[in-house]
């Protein structure tokens, strides 16, 4: 189900109201000034207890391969999901998108993970939004191979220290699914999004400057 609106009547207010009742803005194209709201009939999540590990991540992670840091630049991180690429040849992310999402950013609303690699180029990460007990993720890129997994990786973990109960992904790929996202009903994502919106979660269980080890993140996964 979605909607065209008006751009400029979203304000970050109202976007933060629109999570919170299971609805997000998209874009048909990066140069379309235009926005629509879905709230689709099936949800992708990630179970917080169903990430998949394979033996060949787990190992990159525990190698600390990727340097991972939180909050640090996330207009490159932005700028990495929207740049296209063999895997992402049409980016929704227009102009509108990007001020939403900074301001919600700047606001303590919007967080990122990002992968270092061993020269200090970011290699890749993610973005989404925090509310209460709920974290949406909205997107995610990499540049170096397993980059973006590595990131998935910390994320998960650092949610379940966190205490938090959804990870939403908003659509199922195949890609999404082999690291354990699932489609679930709009009814049921109402449901497990007004718990999880009632509830607190610390993003920052792990400090943001604080440098989290893969290990770290692999053993939050286990508990």
């Amino acid at each position: 189900m979605s909607a065209n609106v008006d751009p400029y009547e979203i304000t970050p207010q109202v976007l933060l109201r629109a999570y919170s009742i299971g609805m997000f803005p998209m874009a048909e194209d990066a140069d379309d000034p235009t926005l629509f709201w879905v709230d689709p009939e099936m949800r992708g999540v990630f179970p917080i207890d169903g990430l998949i590990v394979s033996k060949s991540l787990a190992k990159i992670v525990r190698s600390d391969r990727f340097e991972i840091r939180v909050d640090r630049d996330f207009d490159a991180v932005i700028d990495g999901c929207s740049g296209g690429g063999d895997d992402r040849p049409k980016t929704w992310i227009n102009a509108r998108i990007r001020k939403l999402y900074r301001d919600l950013f700047d606001r303590g609303f919007v967080h990122t993970i990002e992968a270092y690699d061993e020269s200090g180029d970011l290699a890749g990460g993610l973005y989404g939004v925090s509310i209460g007990a709920a974290f949406f993720g909205e997107s995610m890129f990499h540049r170096a191979r397993d980059a973006s997994k590595v990131a998935l990786v910390h994320l998960v973990g650092r949610l379940r220290t966190a205490g938090a109960s959804l990870l939403d992904t908003q659509f199922v790929t195949p890609h999404l699914a082999t690291l354990g996202a699932i489609e679930i009903t709009r009814n049921d994502y109402h449901r497990q999004l007004d718990a999880a919106i009632g509830k607190a979660a610390d993003f920052y269980v792990w400090p943001k400057e604080e440098r989290v080890c893969g290990a770290r993140a692999l053993s939050a996964l286990a508990t």
